[in-house]
């Protein structure tokens, strides 16, 4: 075990409905796939509407990676096949039956299996969309050996889920996961915890694995964050990250020989009457996740945290990486002289709000910008929230002036959007800052294809 890592940049917000450590099952009818969850993916479609499908039978694929396929987490029927502006597919929706129906991959041992077989279950049964690269964050390639993988174990931001909670019991489950895991890379498999949770014993006692102990704010759990601490990356080189419950589909795949979609999601945010964790299937209409159990305000729903998620409607489908649906209220309302009143139950990054001087407090915000569009100037505040040796600034201007060779010389590879959450927050620009580095990496990705 190395020592410990200290993220001297960042920040906490701290916000009310964090998830209790209970959990109720839910035993859905209503799933989908979203083809839109997948950067850089050309889905294919290999099912239709009325067609009949097992947990783990192909439902499409990549165009241009026909082994890279997507199945279902059910079993049931299409129901719909729903596609938006220039027949854009956007979601396969599938309506559960009540008989667990699976596709036997076969139940085998890691450890006795050569890269290319491991590479192959996870192919066929779906499973290697779980595994994502560096740059770009599309779907990892299976040819490639990457020069490292990473796992964060521990996740520190806005109404956060609790790992150790969500692997208590599972330790085998787990260790089978990075058994697999550990043989698809000639490089280490990095497992990144935080150095003051004592208490996560199925972490700590992980095995195949290089045990990294990190200190600080987030996004010190955010991977990209670890990766830039551990092995940035330059350009021409590849690394992995995975999901921790990602890791534990894997290595149920292998001890159960089918693929298991369940998952435990923290039901969290302000506006949650109950907030828990829910034992589900990825995929899931979040439409039975609330019923009964959130205000009859005007709330947001998104999928994942309030910082990096995705906004989604009240009957929309949990997206494919996540493991939290986040409940605030809409942020549609005005306050007349707001920036002038005291606030003191606002949150605020500089010190034009007293939020500075109670630091535990927990807080009720919504969605609203607090006003219009800005001119984006040099503030020199980004930096104190960015742990990256990069110049986010300068970063960003560039990726909108579309300029290639000052993207790189500024570090992109080594970013994703999530790693600009922050940035986005304390902006006094109001831009969509992690939108633009998402379209600035797809730009940078298809030029260099």
């Amino acid at each position: 075990m190395s020592e410990i890592i200290k993220i001297k940049k960042g920040l906490l917000i701290k916000l009310q409905g964090e998830a209790d450590r209970t959990v109720s099952e839910l035993r859905s009818t209503k799933y989908a796939l979203k083809p839109t969850d997948f950067i850089g993916v050309f889905p294919k479609l290999k099912v239709k509407e009325g067609d009949k499908v097992k947990a783990g039978s192909p439902v499409f694929f990549d165009k241009y990676r026909e082994n890279i396929q997507f199945t279902s987490p059910v079993s049931g029927t299409i129901t719909e096949i729903k596609r938006g502006a220039k027949r854009v597919l956007l979601e396969i929706r599938i309506e559960a039956d009540d008989k667990n129906e699976y596709v036997d991959f076969g139940a085998a041992n890691p450890i006795s299996l050569n890269r290319e077989a491991i590479t192959e279950k996870l192919l066929q049964s779906g499973l290697w969309s779980c595994i994502r690269q560096r740059p770009y964050s599309t779907i990892a390639d299976p040819t490639q050996n990457p020069k490292a993988i990473f796992i964060s174990g521990f996740d520190n931001g806005p109404l956060a889920v609790d790992y150790d909670f969500i692997l208590h019991g599972k330790g085998e489950v787990f260790q089978a996961g990075l058994n697999a895991l550990a043989k698809l890379s000639s490089g280490k498999l990095h497992l990144n915890l935080h150095a003051l949770d004592t208490q996560t014993r199925v972490l700590l006692n992980a095995k195949n694995v290089e045990i990294n102990l990190f200190k600080g704010k987030y996004p010190a759990s955010l991977v990209g964050t670890q990766i830039a601490a551990l092995d940035p990356i330059n350009k021409g080189e590849v690394v992995w990250t995975v999901n921790v419950q990602d890791v534990l589909i894997i290595g149920n795949l292998f001890l159960k020989g089918h693929y298991d979609a369940d998952k435990l999601f923290a039901i969290a945010g302000s506006e949650v009457l109950k907030p828990h964790y829910v034992k589900a299937k990825k995929g899931v209409c979040i439409q039975e996740l609330i019923s009964g159990n959130v205000s009859k305000k005007n709330n947001r729903y998104i999928s994942g945290n309030p910082l990096t998620g995705t906004k989604i409607e009240s009957n929309g489908y949990l997206s494919y990486y996540h493991n939290q649906l986040s409940v605030i209220p809409e942020g549609d309302h005005s306050q007349f002289i707001g920036w002038i009143t005291p606030n003191l139950n606002k949150f605020s990054f500089y010190r034009s709000l007293f939020s500075w001087f109670t630091p535990n407090k927990t807080y009720q915000l919504d969605t609203n910008l607090n006003g219009g569009v800005r001119a984006f100037v040099m503030t020199g505040q980004f930096e104190k929230v960015f742990p990256f040796d990069i110049y986010p600034m300068q970063l960003i201007k560039a990726i909108l002036s579309r300029d290639i060779d000052a993207m790189e010389n500024l570090g992109i590879y080594e970013i994703d959007a999530e790693d600009f959450a922050l940035i986005e927050f304390i902006s006094t620009s109001k831009i969509e800052i992690q939108s633009v580095v998402a379209d600035g990496l797809e730009f940078l990705r298809k030029e260099m294809s």
